[in-house]
């Protein structure tokens, strides 16, 4: 039988998503967008799931698109648009509008498509070896996969440009001081420093973030007004839940607080 290209284990409130193609880096094919939607699936219909770990096989995140699944025959080439636009684009949709945190574990390179993927992520650590790469121009590209948005917004335009243009690696220490990703740890303590964030993340009231998630990703297009507007309708139903009950008595009571995440 053909191994999975994407597996899943969910444990203690915690998803565990792994792109499975070691050998290739981690490269897209469809096979992999296919049996990556259908993992999303089950973490989006399973309200056991509180926080969701998302990294590659082996030594590297993940190194884009798989070429090899393209088609470059003279009359059949493959549409790069449609691509994007069927596999990629509702990948990160997805991704951002998951009401549940989603961490990146970044090890090795993350490259092209791969890179953005962790972008689209809400908190990427990285390994001190690994490193971020917009590959798309070294082969007469633009980057995808909302990296013409995740980079001008999270470094400014001028790295963005830089990044984009030159298409050279970025190591994960210089990604953490230019506020690329949340934290760059030593490469023996990636796997300790993301699952003690994980098991934190899975005991927090889960409602609110997916609320800070909407409200800040809302607030990187919106103006002032609009953002004090959904700030004001968000809390007013987080205002109705559980968590919020059990935070103020908890906190009233001098005791921690035990969210359910509802």
């Amino acid at each position: 039988m053909t191994e999975p290209t994407v597996l899943l284990d969910v444990s203690e409130g915690i998803a565990r998503l792994t792109l499975n193609r070691p050998d290739k880096l981690n490269s897209f094919t469809r096979v992999m967008h296919a049996e990556l939607r259908d993992a999303l699936t089950r973490i989006e219909s399973d309200d056991a799931v509180r926080a969701v770990i998302l990294s590659g096989n082996g030594r590297g995140f993940c190194a884009g698109q798989d070429l090899a699944d393209l088609s470059f025959e003279p009359g059949k080439m493959t549409d790069l648009g449609a691509l994007v636009g069927e596999q990629f684009n509702p990948l990160v949709r997805r991704i951002q509008a998951l009401r549940k945190p989603v961490i990146a574990r970044v090890q090795g390179i993350a490259a092209g498509a791969g890179a953005n993927l962790a972008l689209a992520c809400d908190i990427v650590l990285a390994a001190r070896s690994a490193s971020f790469l917009q590959a798309f121009v070294n082969i007469g590209l633009l980057p995808d996969s909302g990296g013409t948005h995740f980079l001008p917004h999270k470094v400014g335009v001028a790295r963005a440009m830089g990044l984009a243009m030159l298409g050279e690696k970025l190591p994960a220490e210089k990604a953490e001081s230019w506020g690329l990703i949340w934290r760059c740890v030593d490469d023996d303590q990636l796997d300790a420093e993301v699952d003690k964030l994980a098991t934190r993340l899975a005991m927090m009231p889960t409602r609110a973030l997916a609320a800070v998630k909407h409200a800040i990703g809302a607030a990187l297009t919106s103006t002032l007004d609009d953002a004090l507007d959904l700030e004001r309708d968000l809390q007013s139903q987080l205002g109705a839940s559980h968590d919020y009950i059990e935070g103020v008595n908890a906190f009233l009571q001098k005791r921690p607080a035990k969210f359910e995440g509802r």
